[in-house]
């Protein structure tokens, strides 16, 4: 896609990486049991140290990108990507996340509006550097996260034109595989600890054969989104230059 990222290691396996990506930033720990979290964390100040008003944290098994239109999901190789949602953030003063859905969660025979207001943010998201919130625990942290900046009146947009395809947790290789999810196969343990951070929001119910948390984002409905004054948006359609093509493999 021609964007330029940082790929984010702790030091002890930076030369299992420094053949295969560039701009690798080496995290100064290793091996802390938390999971993610301390790297999370970590990119944020790092963000901020270098004078960015937002920062893109992505998970490291996405497999693709995709634009929904007209019932179909192709494959997006532009940077035009994340450059629509960057703008559309833009518009408005008050919006502290923003993520593109899972491409699993939008079918093509599905009617869904180009994105949902006050929702959960997964995977691949966009942080605005100056909230006061910041990563913690070690499990549902992305929920979390997304839930401590509605209560304190945030809005948060999940995009449902642009999508991710995500590798389903525990089918790939990762620290969060060893550190997190093989600490406990008491997936109520995940799901109970983010309903002891949120018992308001929060219930466990059993579905599809497993615990899961179910969330409650009715409560958030009055979080209205606030556009900029000086904002100057123009009239029709702006496709950004995205065009379909055929691609051979």
């Amino acid at each position: 896609m021609n964007v330029e990222f940082y790929l984010v290691v702790e030091s002890c396996e930076y030369e299992l990486y420094k053949n295969v990506a560039k701009n690798i930033l080496q995290l100064p720990f290793n091996n802390l049991g938390q999971g993610s979290i301390p790297a999370r964390n970590w990119c944020w100040e790092h963000s901020i140290s270098s004078g960015h008003e937002r920062h893109w944290i992505l998970d490291d098994n996405i497999e693709g990108f995709h634009r929904l239109n007209r019932n179909e999901k192709p494959k997006v190789l532009s940077p035009v990507f994340f450059i629509c949602m960057e703008d559309f953030v833009d518009r408005y003063e008050n919006i502290a996340l923003a993520a593109p859905n899972y491409y699993s969660l939008c079918k093509r025979t599905d009617s869904v509006p180009a994105f949902n207001k006050n929702t959960r943010t997964y995977s691949c998201i966009l942080i605005k550097n100056d909230i006061p919130d910041r990563w913690r625990d070690r499990y549902n942290e992305d929920t979390d996260l997304s839930l401590r900046v509605l209560k304190r009146g945030w809005c948060t947009i999940l995009f449902n034109a642009f999508l991710i395809g995500k590798v389903t947790t525990m089918r790939m290789k990762g620290g969060n595989t060893c550190n997190v999810y093989n600490t406990t196969d008491n997936r109520k343990e995940f799901a109970q600890s983010l309903k002891n951070q949120h018992p308001d929001v929060v219930e466990v119910k059993w579905k599809f054969n497993r615990w899961h948390h179910q969330v409650d984002y009715r409560a958030f409905k009055k979080n209205k989104l606030i556009k900029k004054q000086d904002i100057q948006i123009q009239s029709g359609i702006n496709n950004y230059g995205l065009i379909l093509k055929t691609i051979k493999s």
